[in-house]
Parts: structure tokens; C-alpha cells; sequence
């Protein structure tokens, strides 16, 4: 049995969806702080804390689960920085937790939500897992912290892990059934369709001096579902024999905000009206990703490699569930 923590939120459903249609048992940890139970389809389901190690260690028992993807994070960059306490107590704090209720039942197997967050400002080049990790966010921080708990615990405890340090996750499950739900929503490419959605009436661009080539940021985005099958192939390596390591999920490709807005145009078929602002404190200019060694070494290719394909079904779930999962 597999738990999986944040299995409620939008990676996590996702990840818990390619799970199930391979055939493999999953329970759901979520105390559905940000996550929703209709995103969970028919896999078990614990409704529960980080904190509480004793149901923890008891849904470990009972599920006997042997392996953990560890999801559960608050995750927006913004308010990390206004509220770190919020930021060290629950992701820091809590997976140490989850840590200690592994330990105490001999759970050995763990996949890691990282962050492209962990590398900082890296320049214009290429990010590789060698590139030095300098965040520039307390949730960046706190996300490179939980590695280094990780790497500890292996080297003491022979607890094994593979952290997937992915950059912009984007896009919908093409059965139109889950998608990304957040409130409030912080990711770019739900923000601009909320604007043909008639939810605003134009998008923020935050800051256009950046030292990228038209001014904006730069991103990564890499769809949903092949972050899904990249956990999957990460857990399958660690149970194989696999030692501990760390991974980039990304496309390779960097777009700027305007090369996303532009795009979203280009698929809805509706101009999005946008608005200079501030910077936002917190933003590294350019976020790209080498993925070459989760390709090398486990076989993982992304599916929706355009931009264009994954705002196709990011639109496809969000033109028909403008309020998420709220009826």
C-alpha cells in the first residue's frame, strides 16, 4: 500500500489517479486544509494531520503501507515571505513528523514534492541537480531543509528518497474529471483563464525589467500528469534498489509571462487584457529545467511537451469547473 500525503491538492489527485489506473492500493493523508475530498476518486482515505503521529502510525499499520509520496506542503511563494512561521511549523515541522512515524514503523520508501524553488535566482542557463541551491523564498528554504532532513535520515536510518525538484506545474487530467482548484489561486496559467472565465477582468503582470528577453519571468511548465508518472517511476526505482537521489521535472523550454498570455489567447480564441504591476519579492528571474538525468536514469519523457497542449487542458477543466469543485 502506498500513502500518500496532500493527496487531495492538485498534484497529489493527480499523482493518486495514475496510481489507481495502474492497478496500485492508495490511501489518502489529507487534513483538506487546501485539498478537496471530490478529487480523491476511490482510493482510501484518511482524513488526518501531519502532526498527529499517532494516527499517522496507526494508518501506516492499518493500510500496511510500505512507501510514502509525500505531497502536503503550503506551497505560495508570496506569503512564505510575509508568514514564515506559517511555512517552517507546517512543512518543515510536519515532515519531520512524517519522518518519525516512517521510523517508528519501518517505512523505508519515500518520493518527495521538491522545488525548482530550492535553486533560487539561477541565471539564464539551464538548471542541472548540480546547480548550487540558494532559495530566495522562506518556502524555497523550507523545501531544501526537508531534503536535508531526508539525505540524514538515509544516512542514519537507511531511510530511502528521491526528491523530484519540479519547476511550474500546469495543465488538467484530459479526462476533464480533476484539475487545479486553489483558493486563493497563485499559479499563473488558472489566473489568466479566470480572465475569459469572466472571474477578472485582466491579468497582473508582476514586473517587466527583469533581465530575460522581453522583461518578464521565465518558467518551466511541465504538465500535471507527467509529474504524476514521474513519481510513480521514481517510487518503482527506490523499491527496486534504488539509492537516494534527487531529480528535475521540467520541459527544457522556458516561456515568459506575456509567451503564456499570448498562448492562452491563442487557445481560447479570446484576447486576455493585462496589467503592468510591482514585483513580487521573492521571483527569480529565469526558472528552466535540465531534465537529462531522470531521463537517463529512469526512462521518464514528459507527454505534453508544447505549451500549447498543456494550456489545451488546463482550459478544457477550467471552462467547465469555473469554481473548482464547488457546485
Amino acid at each position: 500500500m502506498i500513502l500518500v500525503t496532500g493527496g487531495a491538492g492538485y498534484i497529489g489527485s493527480h499523482t493518486v489517479k495514475e496510481l489507481r489506473e495502474r492497478g496500485e492500493e492508495v490511501v489518502v493523508y489529507d487534513n483538506l486544509s487546501t485539498g478537496h475530498i471530490e478529487a480523491v476518486g476511490d482510493a482510501h482515505f484518511v482524513k488526518g494531520d501531519l502532526f498527529d503521529t499517532e494516527l499517522l502510525k496507526k494508518t501506516f499499520k492499518d493500510y500496511k503501507v510500505d512507501s510514502v509520496i509525500h505531497f502536503a506542503a503550503y506551497s505560495l511563494v508570496g506569503e512564505s515571505m510575509t508568514n514564515p512561521a506559517k511555512y517552517y511549523h507546517n512543512n518543515v515541522a510536519g515532515t519531520l513528523s512524517l519522518l518519525d512515524a516512517m521510523l517508528a514503523e519501518n517505512v523505508k520508501y519515500l518520493v518527495f514534492s521538491s522545488s525548482a524553488a530550492t535553486y533560487g535566482d539561477a541565471g539564464d542557463g539551464l538548471i542541472t541537480e548540480d546547480s548550487p541551491q540558494n532559495p530566495t523564498s522562506v518556502y524555497g528554504q523550507t523545501k531544501l531543509m526537508m531534503e536535508q532532513f531526508m539525505a540524514d535520515y538515509d544516512k542514519a536510518y537507511g531511510m530511502k528518497y528521491v526528491a523530484l525538484r519540479y519547476f511550474n506545474a500546469a495543465g488538467a487530467h484530459v479526462s476533464g474529471e480533476i484539475g487545479e482548484a486553489h483558493n486563493p489561486e497563485s499559479h499563473l496559467i488558472p489566473l489568466i483563464l479566470q480572465v475569459p472565465n469572466g472571474k477578472r477582468e485582466f491579468i497582473s503582470v508582476f514586473g517587466e525589467d527583469y533581465p530575460t528577453p522581453d522583461g518578464t519571468c521565465v518558467r518551466d511548465y511541465i504538465h500535471v500528469t507527467d509529474l504524476a508518472d514521474a513519481h510513480i517511476k521514481a517510487l518503482e526505482y527506490l523499491k527496486n534498489g534504488g539509492r537516494s537521489t534527487h531529480y528535475n521535472l521540467g520541459n527544457g523550454n522556458g516561456f515568459s509571462v506575456k509567451e503564456v498570455i499570448d498562448t492562452v489567447e491563442k487557445v481560447v480564441g479570446k484576447k486576455i487584457n493585462r496589467k503592468i504591476a510591482e514585483r513580487r519579492a521573492g521571483d527569480p528571474a529565469s526558472l528552466v529545467s535540465s531534465s537529462d538525468k531522470i531521463k537517463k536514469e529512469l526512462g521518464w519523457k514528459p507527454k505534453f511537451d508544447s505549451l500549447e497542449a498543456i494550456v489545451a487542458t488546463a482550459w478544457q477543466w477550467h471552462s467547465t469547473h469555473k469554481d473548482g469543485f464547488d457546485k
